[in-house]
């Protein structure tokens, strides 16, 4: 049971540090937010980010009970992923953003991440 304890500590180590080399080159202003994905097991987040401030321009998740109604109990699936890209499209667009750069988080370009990027450009995000 130990070695799986220090393979999933190993793995967030390593997340950790891909999250930390991209935020080396990624950074979000007011005229280009980052898009930052984050992915439990459980749920699906996107947030645009304005780093010279420090503030969050727009959001949005999978534990949101809008989204959660249109997805029935998969809240942490692909299509989950999706329409959590697709809502922050939306809101992005309301807000008069058009152009972002997109921060993966550390993860793989992969599944729930490229869904949300995908759900994202559908709405007329650029990146």
């Amino acid at each position: 049971m130990e070695h799986l304890v220090k393979k999933t500590k190993q793995k967030r180590q390593r997340r950790r540090r891909a999250h930390l080399r991209v935020r080396q080159k990624v950074r979000g202003t007011e005229a280009r937010p980052r898009l930052a994905v984050y992915k439990s097991l459980r749920y699906v987040y996107a947030q645009l980010i304005d780093d010279d401030r420090g503030a969050t321009l727009a959001a949005a998740s999978s534990l949101e009970p809008e989204l959660r109604g249109k997805l029935g109990k998969g809240t942490g699936t692909k299509a989950a992923a999706r329409a959590v890209g697709e809502a922050l499209g939306e809101r992005a667009q309301a807000k008069g953003f058009e152009k972002v750069v997109f921060d993966r988080g550390g993860y793989i370009y992969h599944g729930k991440v490229r869904e949300v990027a995908d759900g994202a450009r559908s709405k007329g995000l650029e990146f």
